[in-house]
């Protein structure tokens, strides 16, 4: 074999070994954060640091305050079709606010399993690594399935007001408790009614009377007894002036 030939086969020969030894990029080897790329335990301990740490300019729902949000247009605009190195660096570089790059990159790689999770995207069996960072690509943040209604959940419903026994008042014919999505407003008098009866704590403080036999929204803490469920009020918005089906 000529020398010629022999530098052309070592080439060829040497390029193999570096593509088999390079670590394939994101797009390349396919894997995106939808495949389970951190733990629940994991978004755990970022949850916790991102309450104290974080919660504070961007709210502990992501919806942004005086930092932008986490979630939704703006996480998909920023950081959809890159690395999750993308997502790492930026909130290891400039979160805290106040003390940018400080809590530690294991501490970072859990915050970004919190932000994970809170867009939707589910959880593994193993944990998320500096060394992981490169080969997962970000979609956009999906929906999160809604929390199951349990005693002391936080809810919304709609129903007709009426007075119930003993100076108390009712939510009856009322609709199945929802938990409220971040910036719910009342909704509009079409959202259908159910069967459902509420006993309405402290309703004497939202003038009851002025709204009897009306459409009502009621949002609260749900309270969940053997024989009745009641709702602690904060939210009571007239939706219609009759309960018509």
């Amino acid at each position: 074999m000529g020398t010629h030939q022999t530098t052309a086969a070592g080439t060829v020969i040497f390029f193999l070994l570096l593509r088999a030894f390079v670590v394939p990029s994101a797009q390349e080897s396919g894997k995106t954060v939808a495949d389970g790329v951190y733990t629940d335990a994991q978004a755990a301990r970022g949850a916790a640091v991102y309450d104290t740490a974080c919660a504070g300019c961007h709210r502990a729902d992501l919806g942004g305050g005086t930092g932008p949000a986490l979630r939704d247009q703006r996480f998909a605009r920023q950081f959809a079709g890159k690395d999750l190195r993308a997502l790492f660096t930026k909130a290891a570089t400039t979160m805290p606010r106040n003390a940018p790059a400080s809590l530690g990159d294991n501490v970072y790689l859990d915050i970004v399993a919190h932000l994970l999770k809170e867009n939707g995207f589910p959880a593994g069996s193993q944990e998320l690594t500096a060394d992981a960072l490169d080969g997962v690509r970000v979609l956009p943040g999906r929906s999160k399935p809604a929390p199951p209604i349990g005693d002391f959940s936080y809810v919304e419903v709609v129903g007709c007001l009426a007075p119930g026994p003993q100076h108390t008042w009712l939510l009856t014919r009322a609709s199945e408790p929802v938990v409220p999505a971040a910036g719910s407003q009342p909704p509009a008098a079409a959202r259908p009614l159910g069967a459902g009866t509420f006993h309405l704590l402290d309703a004497f403080a939202y003038a009851p009377d002025t709204h009897a036999g009306h459409k009502m929204y009621v949002r609260g803490l749900l309270i969940k007894l053997p024989d009745e469920q009641r709702i602690t009020i904060s939210a009571f918005e007239d939706v219609a002036p009759q309960c018509a089906p």
